[in-house]
This record gives structure tokens, C-alpha cells and sequence, in this order.
């Protein structure tokens, strides 16, 4: 088996482990997951399998499609549902308000990455210092939102803070909840953006639903979950979730090559070609040889692929 599997995850578990359940299921020795969710997070988890694993770098980058929402009034710890609340305001924006404010965070923007994260400082996962009780300092960057929508809102519900500062801790608040759907680049930190949405309103906010719609070409109309994959193990229906490596680098420019030219290059040996310069996907009979780089007349092989 070599391609990608569109895992949705649910909810309540970490990526890790949710790939390991794959693993399990479809006795797989080389398996790996692209994009990471957190475990308050359900949805799109491509899953490469066997050779589909050295394509990973490539759409890495791929564009990414997200549902989620943010209750307006309390600001937690780790920007979701699962922190702790960290302050509190009655001051609630209007769907009208938040409306007003929505352009400033599509294009290039600048954003804080949340403190508990993967990111490395000094070699330390910033979530690992964080939980040991480290002062952590993100740093900023640049990330790209190429879409940015209001979806839906909900009731307005009445919270109490009981483990915040004593200044707040009986403070009664309402909070109100509102629905997202962003389209983003890579790094892109939908809890940052979630906190910074509320910021901007004059209020404070935090993810409490997170839902990853699409990576790339993968979607989530083709996604199976993990009580269905269980039931379709030697089920052809399970190739309903399947995408071949070929498709999912579709956006990479394919030049046919014959048996010759393939064999040299699974070898690691260039090729002659006459072609524009750039990235090249190499196909032989419809399927992957390599990847490659095409410059000054000759092919060289980047990631080599053995499909037999």
C-alpha cells in the first residue's frame, strides 16, 4: 500500500494516537501524519503510507481549510477549551463588530504563536516549558489568510470564574459564541487567530471548537473516521479515502518518461530532458518514479520512488 489516507480525526484524542490506531488496523510498518491536530481538534489527518511517506515535504505547505468557534469573554491559557481561564471581561462584541474588524487578518499578517505549542525554543517544545512552569517568549511571524468568514453564532450563557485572579475570581460574565471558516497557509495558528479576533474587538476569546475542513487536496467529503476504517480493513470500500501519490501532488507540473529513462532514474542518475526549469513529477505508465529538479537540459532525481 503506498498513498494517502484521509483520517478524520475525532475529537478527544492526540494525533499520535490516532495514527497508531491506523497502524494497528492496517498492519502498516511505514506510516506518518502531516500537520498535526491538537486533541481538542477532530478532522482532516492525511495519513501517508508506505513510499507516500517522502512526498510529506512536499505538500506541506498546502493550503488549509478550518471551522471554528470562539466564545467571546474569557481568555485561557492555552487558547482553548482546555486551559485554564486566565482573565475575564463582560465587554462582548456584536456580530457587527466582529464584521468590521474581519479584514485586517486576511493576507499577509503578523501573529504570536501561542505559548502552548510545538515550536521549539532552545531545542524545548514550547508546551513543555510552558507546563513546567517557564516564563515562555514567542516570537512573532508572518502567516498568510486567504479567506476569513463569520459563519454562525450562539446563545449568549452565563459563566462564572472561580479559578482566575481574586480581583475576578466572583465575577459573574456572560459569554457568547461565534462560528468562523478560514482559509490559511502554512503555520498558521487558528487559537492566535482566535485570541487576536477577540483582542481586536475590545473583548477576550478562545477556540472552544476547532474543525480542519480540507489540507490541500485532501478533503473531508473522502474522509473515513477510525470506527469506520475498523470495519472496512479488507473492504475495497476503504479505497473511498484513498489518494494516490500522483493526485496528491497534482499541483506539480508531470513529465512522461519511458522504461529506460525511469530505471536511471530510480538509480539516482539525470536524464536529458527538454522541458522548462523547475519541479518536475517524473511518471512512468501513470505512475511515480520521482520527484525532480529540472535545470540547464538534465532531470536529477530528488525523491526516488519504488512502487513495484
Amino acid at each position: 500500500m503506498h498513498g494517502f489516507l484521509i483520517l478524520d480525526k475525532p475529537a478527544g484524542i492526540s494525533s499520535a494516537k490516532a495514527v497508531g490506531e491506523v497502524k494497528r488496523l492496517l498492519a502498516c510498518k511505514k506510516i506518518g501524519h502531516g500537520g498535526t491536530l491538537d486533541p481538542l481538534a477532530s478532522g482532516i489527518l492525511p495519513l501517508a503510507i508506505g513510499e507516500a511517506t517522502k512526498a510529506f515535504d512536499y505538500i506541506a505547505s498546502a493550503v488549509k481549510q478550518y471551522r471554528f468557534t470562539v466564545t467571546f469573554g474569557e481568555e485561557r491559557s492555552t487558547d482553548d477549551a482546555e486551559g485554564n481561564i486566565t482573565a475575564a471581561t463582560t465587554n462582548l462584541p456584536t456580530r457587527e463588530d466582529i464584521i468590521r474588524i474581519l479584514p485586517q487578518f486576511i493576507g499577509h499578517v503578523m501573529q504570536m504563536p501561542p505559548v502552548y505549542s510545538a515550536l521549539k525554543i532552545d531545542g524545548k517544545r514550547a508546551y513543555a516549558r510552558a507546563r513546567a512552569g517557564e516564563q515562555v517568549e514567542m516570537t512573532a511571524r508572518m502567516v498568510e489568510i486567504f479567506a476569513l468568514e463569520m459563519e454562525e453564532s450562539c446563545e449568549l450563557q452565563v459563566a462564572s470564574c472561580m479559578d482566575i485572579s481574586p480581583a475576578t475570581r466572583n465575577l459573574q460574565h456572560a459569554t457568547i459564541a461565534f462560528t468562523f471558516a478560514v482559509t490559511c497557509g502554512k503555520g498558521t495558528y487558528v487559537r492566535s487567530l482566535a485570541r487576536d479576533i477577540a483582542r481586536s474587538c475590545n473583548s477576550l476569546g478562545y477556540v472552544s471548537m476547532l474543525r480542519r475542513t480540507a489540507v490541500g487536496v485532501f478533503k473531508e467529503n473522502k474522509a473515513i473516521s477510525l470506527d469506520k476504517l475498523a470495519g472496512l480493513v479488507h473492504n475495497a470500500a476503504l479505497f473511498e479515502a484513498w489518494v494516490s501519490i500522483e493526485l496528491a501532488l497534482d499541483d506539480i507540473p508531470a513529465i512522461d518518461v519511458n522504461a529506460l529513462q525511469a530505471g536511471k532514474l530510480r538509480h539516482g542518475q539525470s536524464i536529458g530532458v527538454v522541458i522548462p526549469e523547475g519541479k518536475v513529477m517524473a511518471l512512468h505508465q501513470g505512475r511515480i518514479v520521482a520527484l525532480a529538479e529540472s535545470l540547464h537540459g538534465m532531470l536529477r532525481p530528488v525523491r526516488v520512488f519504488n512502487l513495484d
